[in-house]
């Protein structure tokens, strides 16, 4: 809790810092109340650096933190509601209620007054129970051991057979010097268990002079993983200082080969000690191996990621050997009766193949094998054993895991919360995870990276510590497309997200609403009534399969909700009207989804009033043919995308939206008769970095446009799609444009010349990094007299496309990934060209 309330702190004290030192209107306005906010905000961030205080707090401190929880929400809207506003007022415009609300003023000032004054009896009740110190520092604690014979039981391992020779094949591998292995994955998931049978394994020990187990918790001190190496070494380190540790490693060592498994490594930050360490270790024959659920810590040790072994889950068969070795030990590992297997196996279902889940339910069962009954209660209550703290059976499973989720740095602790609200199994889209982010505010921009740039990173993080699955993935650069979570990293942030108010949840663990709830997914078995009790809800995902009456329902008022995804939502055509009567209502909206919903024609007026919207996703709405121009108001959008909408036209003037990153489905049209975005008005978007855009038969670029794409200096991804084009005079005015200077990946669909635009070269497109052709009448790539930068390449359906792959190697030396489909004349290429095929440069 107190980690969350910290970073909701940094992020309202880094805006209101913003707007006093940006002199906003609204500060002016009320500069006292703001100034105060401030002060306020930074003591209170001072006392939650008690950190010590913090992990052993009393009730009263609980329900203060709740309560500064609740404050700074409130915080949050009415500063939400002045940025709005004064946004709106800096640009002259007359849209938007909020600015003509003659009691704003008066409201505003008296609400700050509330927050301030509510905010100064927390910091009292705090200040009792917590200190703010002049400086924050952790000495390092000392937790380290060597393994001792208990430690290893290889009668309790299970299909665990290729992940051993997998690695013992690196560590044998002659062409390495010191081998640095690592083993990442979730906890509980094996990676111990896996070094320990290398560890012990007949072939390992014979390879080896020396094997040396350190166990290494969250907080170590690197001088005594030093004094347990030597420890472990068989010598005495009484009053030895590092150097000489160091020293007399090396000498032990000296002409000897070892191997050191450094076990639970959680996080890698200083260098320097790990490097002297490594310096001493014999290069000849020797071998590290780290286990870690953080795979930046084992990249920091110094594996390379073609040395990290992910374990997998394990698969029925095994689950049920390794649930039976526990379940039924009396036996032998024996099911004694077709129940008891029908039961278990359901329960394993439960546990997703996570060993250490399958071992602690097995136990559990063990002493109930004559009660079928009550292996029927422990599957029917099985959320329940996960929530029951220390008294519950799986509680050593939560415990482990939490430690994982606990390590998370503040500001990704909500971020993996919001996982909490998918059902489960739900494989979930990377990019409508991050736009709740962004919308909610947990992702801001940082320097010259977007908030989307930085969600991805945040996401990545998420994976990189075990945390979160990737479903798919982009095979040039990695990026996730979809995602999931573990069964029982879900019980846990459920189990979390309950305790911190954001949501509730039923004994079966499927999420319900509450009063408290601040974000839900709405489900078929909800009743769409009892939205009408969630005014404190901050981000709504209808995931219903039934119509959703929003002429009944228009009169709900979620006045704090920022996210609203109505993606692939069934609408009736009659109810469009009331759905954007209701949607205009929510004032403090940032993001919206209405992507997929084919009852969609138009985007009316009233979306005017959405004066804090930052991201319109209307992807996929393939009735939509006209959206309403005082779309132009809405200053602060970054994200606009109309991908598969039939727009013809776009309103004039979306050049004034400055903020604007993205833009898909912009389509390029000859001159209408009426006023419409034209594409020299693209050059007012300084900000853009990613622009998907149409031709076809009737587009027009005058002369005046051909540069405007050059004027784009952030400009990072560029596609252009040209289906059912066959004019050649508008192909000719794509070989006139000039290119970004900053475009790093480009995308050309539907492009029926034999040749590739002019632009498209090597010393136009010095940054690009993925080049992506599909659909043409390719027949050649380039004249090959100069060399590209190129990474990524992808060709499909290129029927006529003629390249050998020596002269593509030539052509692009730095390439490392191609994907190839339907290419029927490349030659000599390493992958198939008939069928998608994949290479990757080893």
């Amino acid at each position: 809790m107190s980690l969350i309330v910290e970073a909701m702190v940094q992020t309202l004290t880094e805006q209101v810092f913003t707007a006093l030192m940006n002199q906003a209107e609204f500060a002016l306005d009320f500069s006292g109340q703001f100034e105060q906010l401030k002060t306020g905000l930074d003591l209170t961030k001072a006392l939650l650096s008690d950190t010590e205080s913090l992990n052993h707090k009393n009730n009263t401190i609980k329900t203060a933190l709740f309560d500064l929880r609740e404050v700074i929400y409130k915080a949050d809207d009415v500063l939400t509601d002045c940025l709005v506003r004064d946004e709106y007022r800096k640009e002259g415009s007359c849209s938007g209620s909020l600015l003509h609300d003659p009691f704003f003023l008066h409201r505003t000032g008296k609400k700050l007054k509330d927050i301030n004054l509510r905010m100064k009896e927390i910091e009292k009740t705090l200040g009792r129970f917590l200190r703010a110190p002049d400086s924050i520092h952790r000495e390092d604690a000392y937790q380290v051991r060597v393994m001792v014979s208990q430690d290893w039981n290889p009668t309790e391992i299970i299909g665990l057979d290729n992940d051993v020779e997998k690695i013992k094949g690196w560590i044998f591998d002659t062409s390495k010097v010191l081998h640095h292995v690592g083993i990442v994955g979730m906890g509980g998931l094996g990676k111990t268990t896996i070094a320990q049978k290398i560890f012990h394994d007949l072939e390992v020990v014979g390879h080896f002079h020396k094997l040396i187990w350190v166990c290494v918790s969250q907080s170590f001190s690197a001088e005594r993983i030093m004094r347990s190496i030597l420890e472990g070494l068989g010598e005495n380190v009484s009053g030895a200082g590092v150097t000489q540790i160091l020293s007399r490693i090396q000498q032990v060592l000296k002409d000897k080969s070892c191997l050191i498994v450094m076990d639970d490594v959680w996080n890698h930050t200083d260098v320097d000690w790990w490097t002297n360490l490594c310096s001493v270790i014999p290069k000849q024959s020797s071998c590290i191996i780290v286990t870690t659920r953080n795979e930046e810590a084992a990249i920091g040790m110094g594996v390379e990621s073609s040395r990290i072994h992910r374990p997998k889950t394990l698969n029925d068969e095994e689950s049920w050997c390794l649930f039976s070795k526990f379940a039924f030990p009396t036996s032998k590992g024996l099911c004694p009766e077709d129940r008891l297997e029908k039961l278990g196996k359901e329960l394993l279902k439960k546990c997703g193949g996570l060993p250490l889940a399958i071992k602690t339910i097995g136990s559990l069962l063990a002493s109930k094998i004559d009660y079928p009954s009550q292996w029927t209660r422990v599957l029917e209550s099985f959320h329940s054993l996960t929530t029951e703290g220390k008294t519950s059976s799986l509680s050593s499973v939560m415990a482990c895991l939490r430690l994982s989720y606990d390590e998370l740095p503040p500001g990704l602790k909500q971020c993996l919360l919001c996982f909490s609200i998918y059902p489960e199994d739900y494989e979930i889209h990377a990019d409508q995870l991050i736009y709740w982010w962004i919308g909610e505010g947990l992702v801001q921009s940082k320097g010259s990276r977007t908030a989307v740039e930085v969600g991805y990173e945040y996401l990545t993080v998420l994976i990189s510590r075990c945390l979160v699955e990737i479903v798919q993935r982009r095979g040039f650069d990695g990026r996730v497309y979809k995602c999931k979570i573990h069964d029982m990293v879900r019980e846990l942030i459920i189990l979390i997200a309950e305790e911190e108010e954001f949501c509730g949840f039923d004994e079966r663990g499927r999420q319900e609403l509450t009063a408290k709830t601040r974000w839900l997914c709405f489900i078929d078995e909800m009743d769409e009534k009892s939205l009408k009790r969630s005014s404190k809800l901050r981000a709504l995902l209808l995931m219903s399969s039934r119509g959703f009456d929003f002429e009944r329902n228009s009169g709900f008022l979620l006045r704090s909700l920022r996210m609203l995804d109505l993606s692939n939502c069934t609408v009736d055509e009659h109810c469009v009207e009331d759905l954007f009567s209701w949607i205009s209502s929510l004032k403090r909206l940032a993001s919206l989804n209405l992507s997929g919903i084919q009852a969609l024609k138009e985007v009316p007026s009233s979306i005017h009033k959405l004066l804090n919207l930052q991201l319109l996703l209307l992807t996929g709405c393939s009735n939509l043919v006209k959206i309403h121009p005082s779309i132009t108001n809405l200053k602060k959008l970054i994200i606009l995308d109309l991908g598969g909408c039939p727009i013809q036209y776009l309103p004039q003037g979306l050049g004034r939206l400055s903020y604007l990153q993205e833009l898909s489905g912009f389509k390029v049209v000859s001159q209408p008769r009426k006023p419409s975005f034209r594409l020299l008005e693209i050059r007012e978007l300084i900000n853009l970095r990613v622009l998907r855009i149409h031709v076809s038969s009737t587009t027009v670029i005058a002369d005046n446009e051909l540069d405007v794409l050059s004027q784009l200096r952030r400009l990072n991804v560029l596609a252009i799609d040209a289906e059912d084009c066959r004019n050649n005079n508008v192909l000719e005015m794509l070989e006139g444009l000039t290119p970004p200077p900053s475009l790093q990946e480009l995308y050309l669909r539907n492009y029926k010349k034999e040749t590739l635009p002019n632009w498209v070269n090597p010393g136009q497109l010095s940054r690009l990094q993925y080049l992506c052709i599909e659909n043409g009448d390719l027949v050649k790539l380039g004249s090959g007299q100069t060399t590209w930068n190129l990474e990524g390449l992808c060709l499909k359906y290129l029927m006529r496309l003629e390249v050998d792959w020596k002269d593509l190697e030539k052509d692009m030396p730095v390439l490392h990934y191609m994907e190839i489909s339907h290419c029927y004349n490349l030659t000599d290429f390493p992958c198939s060209v008939m069928e998608p095929g994949v290479w990757r440069k080893h």
